[in-house]
């Protein structure tokens, strides 16, 4: 149960982002539930292997490159939903930020503390 209220959640922060980020367009609350969805699969499957394939780049930046990592998965897991665009890769960099920054504060208001609380 607490993983469906975290989607939704997670849905109405990508809701918020394309308020605050110019580039994002979310036209509908499905496709934002969508998105998050396939975000959330995105994140656990393909961000690991990017990560894992672009260490020593990371390295030499000093982990400013994950930056960039998140920033194309988020466009590419959007851009994969009918009914959102991602205008070009500043949007989507910035989206990732705003989002994670409004999912966070999202959950620390309902559950108490971050995303990965462990609360019953």
């Amino acid at each position: 149960m607490n993983f469906i209220i975290a989607l939704l959640l997670n849905a109405l922060a990508l809701l918020l982002t394309s308020k605050v980020v110019s580039g994002i367009t979310v036209k509908s609350y499905g496709a934002a539930i969508i998105a998050a969805i396939i975000l959330a699969i995105a994140n656990a499957l393909v961000k690991p292997i990017l990560v894992i394939l672009t260490f020593p780049v990371t390295i030499l930046t000093l982990g400013l490159f994950i930056l960039v990592i998140n920033a194309l998965v988020f466009m590419v897991s959007l851009n994969v939903v009918k009914g959102i665009e991602v205008s070009g890769f500043w949007a989507g960099f910035w989206g990732c930020i705003v989002y994670s920054i409004l999912s966070y504060i999202i959950h620390a208001m309902l559950f108490g503390s971050g995303p990965t609380s462990s609360a019953p």
